[in-house]
């Protein structure tokens, strides 16, 4: 199958103002010439880094969009999923893409819910079991180090071993992930990302220099361009080397942003996911 007709699915939030989530990925993975299509979990303004915000819960438009698609036959030849909104969602979605894997869709996961060592503010406790059931059935799951920890009951630490993070590899493998990236790990000398590629049986380990600043959207360009490479039949390994080789750029030519909140002006460079 041809990029320009794999059917893609992002279900993710979307902002107003910001280049976050589907107002990052979707001008990345339309660059790439994939055909996408997308599912809201939520309209936002703006990002919530400016504390001032309107969030629209998408919830119940969520649930009559499945039924009508169901109607219409409508189908997917892959789902990313990102932020899920409430606790219904995650029943909704969960259960959609158990549905859909069975009928050998291709799942990327991105379990938004958690940094630097606890769950985002609003976020239930109850949220990590039922991200459980996504990452049961997805192909390719990307937590970062805290949302691993939660979802295999790890205690959060500063400086793991290899052996400590191969565990928690493994731990999330055994939750029914088939691979599995693992981002912002603060392993004993670096920072770092690791993983584990199912397809060739390999785990692989990236360390990296992080860049004093704070950007939001980068986690959703580092999934696009997972993504992407992913499906162009890259390996693991080389998909998040690039990955990161594209983040990294992008937020050092704009470290000096004066108004880092809004994100990043992604189209500035999309030449860079060539």
């Amino acid at each position: 199958m041809s990029i320009q007709d794999t059917k893609v699915l992002l279900i993710n939030d979307i902002a107003g103002y910001g280049k976050v989530a589907l107002s990052a990925m979707l001008p990345i993975l339309s660059y790439k010439g994939f055909n996408l299509y997308n599912l809201p979990t939520a309209i936002v303004s703006n990002t919530l880094n400016y504390e001032k915000f309107r969030i629209e819960d998408t919830t119940e438009y969520i649930e009559e969009t499945l039924k009508i698609w169901k109607e219409l036959n409508f189908s997917f030849d892959v789902i990313s999923t990102g932020f899920i909104f409430t606790k219904k969602q995650m029943e909704i979605i969960s259960k959609f893409c158990e549905e859909q894997s069975k009928k050998g869709v291709f799942i990327f996961n991105d379990p938004i819910m958690a940094d630097n060592g606890e769950l985002y503010s609003g976020i239930s406790p109850d949220t990590v079991d039922y991200m459980k059931n996504i990452i049961s059935v997805s192909d390719v799951t990307m937590p970062n180090y805290t949302e691993s920890c939660l979802l295999t009951r790890t205690k959060y630490k500063e400086g793991i071993s290899t052996e400590e993070i191969n565990s928690i590899i493994n731990k999330i493998r055994e939750l029914g992930a088939k691979s599995v990236i693992i981002t912002s790990i603060p392993s004993v000398e670096t920072k770092m990302v690791a993983g584990f590629d199912s397809k060739i049986n390999e785990y692989f380990y990236l360390p990296y220099e992080e860049i004093p600043t704070y950007f939001p959207g980068t986690g959703d360009i580092f999934s696009s361009v997972i993504i992407s490479e992913t499906l162009e039949g890259k390996s693991l390994k080389v998909a998040t080397e690039k990955a990161m080789k594209i983040v990294k750029e992008i937020v050092f030519v704009n470290k000096d942003q004066e108004d880092k909140k809004k994100g990043i002006h992604i189209e500035k460079y999309l030449n860079l996911f060539n």
